[in-house]
């Protein structure tokens, strides 16, 4: 029986593939986790399930139990001041890498972000000076981690915008804002603007990870998770169908006038963008050319486009706003 360490357990993510693992295998699951109160899950369906009470910032004392660990799931992150993002996201992470014994651990699943890959699925030099703290930091665990004496089986994952959370799972940073939609939409619907980019639902990416976990990859290893690409185009029309919004007409808004509505707007102190911002900004196509989803391992898919998400999230015509949608999500602790 696997012996199975998932970190940031009690995140978005790190709740789904908790859940799918206590409900489709039966591993010997280690939950590792700061609060074991922000744990939803049924720990007692079935034996062999574990809570470790710790934070990434005191691994080391956890040393006896990561020896004995056969596959290590590592989705835990921290999105704070740059000191503790940088310590948890790269420091901590690595450490726990070295503590997993290469005679017993047979796989590693890294959770990075697709934000720091280009279009061809290589590093994003920009990521690394231009990025907020959380990409940089990314950038630097990679770095990293292809250099440990466990690297061979490492299998990386870059995720694109996450969504999903429910009343009982909390939710991703992106659908926490789903609900502003409906606001925004009474703007975006009559503008047409340049961009593109991928989902993923927290649902699919747990199938992915029950899949390599039971068939450990043996040439690639490295996989960006995202369902076929949106244009901002299409995401504004399906979004306008669910929410019962006509669009009359759209008037088609090019790079340059883009540009310069933005400079106004930050100019008139309206909207701050700090470096990464403009890079999006400029770069607009956030799509991959080999992004995956459970279809390519023979899993199943149970989001495949945004209106399955939205309806998933529970919202209607009537939905009332908390937090804009952000343009870029990845996994979180």
């Amino acid at each position: 029986m696997k012996r199975v360490l998932l970190t940031g357990a009690s995140g978005c993510v790190g709740h789904y593939i908790a859940e799918t693992l206590i409900a489709h295998s039966d591993c010997e699951l280690y939950l590792f986790v700061r609060d074991r109160q922000k744990l939803n899950l049924d720990l007692e369906r079935r034996s062999g399930i574990h809570v470790i009470d710790g934070d990434l910032r005191e691994i080391h004392h956890f040393k006896e139990v990561l020896e004995t660990i056969n596959c290590a799931i590592l989705t835990a992150a921290a999105w704070g001041g740059p000191k503790e993002t940088f310590d948890i996201n790269v420091t901590k992470t690595c450490m726990v890498m070295h503590l997993l014994n290469p005679q017993q651990c047979e796989q590693v699943i890294y959770f990075s972000t697709a934000s720091i890959l280009n279009r061809d699925g290589e590093i994003l030099r920009a990521a690394a000076h231009m990025g907020t703290d959380y990409i940089r930091s990314k950038y630097d665990c990679l770095n990293q981690l292809h250099r440990m004496p466990i690297a061979d089986r490492l299998t990386v994952l870059f995720p694109t915008i996450v969504l999903g959370g429910d009343e009982n799972k909390p939710y991703s940073h992106v659908s926490a804002g789903l609900p502003e939609v409906s606001k925004w939409l009474n703007l975006a619907r009559f503008i047409s603007v340049e961009g593109s980019f991928h989902f993923i639902h927290a649902q699919d990416i747990a199938e992915v990870v029950h899949y390599l976990l039971k068939n450990p990859p043996s040439a690639r290893r490295h996989y960006v998770l995202g369902t076929e690409p949106y244009t901002v185009d299409r995401a504004v029309s399906e979004l306008c169908r669910y929410f019962n919004k006509p669009v009359y007409f759209r008037v088609r808004l090019n790079r340059w006038l883009t540009d310069l509505i933005v400079e106004c707007l930050v100019r008139f102190g309206v909207v701050q963008m700090a470096a990464w911002d403009r890079f999006c900004l400029e770069y607009r196509d956030f799509t991959y050319t080999d992004a995956v989803t459970g279809q390519d391992f023979d899993s199943p898919v149970h989001y495949p486009t945004l209106t399955d998400a939205l309806k998933e999230r529970g919202l209607g015509q009537h939905s009332q706003a908390k937090a804009p949608l952000s343009p870029q999500a990845s996994p979180e602790d």
